[in-house]
């Protein structure tokens, strides 16, 4: 199994927050993923299906959209599976992807659909080619002629939620209202639009990533659990967010999930000037 991580280029840095690929020669590729944020995924070899918290299942298609993600989903592909992929940016979802992203929030869109035949050339011409930077730089061009503008004052809203969310382990909604010159009620509504979840579902979800990630690092789990009710709910938040308990992931945990749960694996928290 190998996971390649590629920072985007300048020109889409405020669109993908990263590419990457990922190859398994195995038979079956089984695990569980972390709540994502949007991906979009070219599937160069392999098909199979993602399993939703809810306990729904959706089949992978050749070019695959997942929505952000509101809880861990486990998946099953058969084998060899070889996939290209990149984390939008809340601004890339909508500007890329044009529908509101708590529609598709865990669930799977046919990116046949969105992007057309020249996204299927694409899929053929990305299934040639050996590195990650030959195919980052296929995909950069083809991306950046379908963008769509996104109003400035969008743009300014999720830098906003961004840096809220980056601001503590577990910043206060208030703060956030506080922040924007807008209602409560038109807050909410468009961080659904371009984050796929409300104001409180995003707090709860990067508060239980951050801390299995310190987990996973090795920290004191009485220190980690400092920033919710209580080790019991630390525990619930991390198992709904990662699949994992905080036991399981020093001791069990997939492989693709201690490389995504790294702070820097998909840099959603990071300012869109540093990619």
């Amino acid at each position: 199994m190998q996971l390649e991580f590629l920072q985007p280029s300048p020109a889409i840095a405020s669109l993908v927050t990263v590419f990457y690929w990922y190859r398994s020669d195995d038979r079956v590729v089984e695990g569980v993923e972390r709540a994502d944020v949007g991906q979009v995924r070219f599937m160069l070899k392999g098909t199979g299906e993602l399993h939703f918290a809810d306990g729904y299942a959706e089949a992978s298609t050749p070019i695959m959209i997942n929505g952000p993600g509101t809880g861990a989903a486990r998946y099953r592909v058969d084998g060899p599976f070889h996939c290209f992929g990149m984390a939008l940016r809340p601004v890339g979802w909508f500007s890329l992807i044009g529908v509101p992203a708590h529609e598709r929030a865990d669930h799977v869109t046919d990116g046949e659909a969105i992007f057309g035949p020249d996204g299927t050339a694409l899929l053929e011409t990305l299934r040639t080619l050996d590195t990650i930077e030959a195919m980052a730089a296929e995909v950069e061009p083809f991306l950046l002629a379908r963008a769509r503008p996104i109003p400035a004052e969008h743009q300014r809203l999720c830098e906003s939620v961004r840096a809220w969310l980056a601001s503590s382990d577990a910043p206060r909604i208030q703060a956030l209202f506080d922040a924007i010159p807008l209602s409560s009620r038109q807050v909410v509504r468009l961080v659904n639009q371009y984050f796929g979840a409300p104001p409180k579902l995003l707090e709860r979800k990067f508060r239980a990533l951050r801390a299995a990630a310190a987990l996973a690092d090795g920290a004191e789990p009485r220190m980690v659990a400092e920033v919710f009710y209580d080790q019991p709910h630390m525990i619930r938040e991390i198992r709904h967010f990662t699949g994992h308990t905080p036991g399981t992931l020093a001791a069990k945990m997939d492989p693709v999930l201690a490389m995504t749960l790294a702070p820097t694996a998909f840099n959603e928290l990071a300012p869109p000037d540093r990619g």
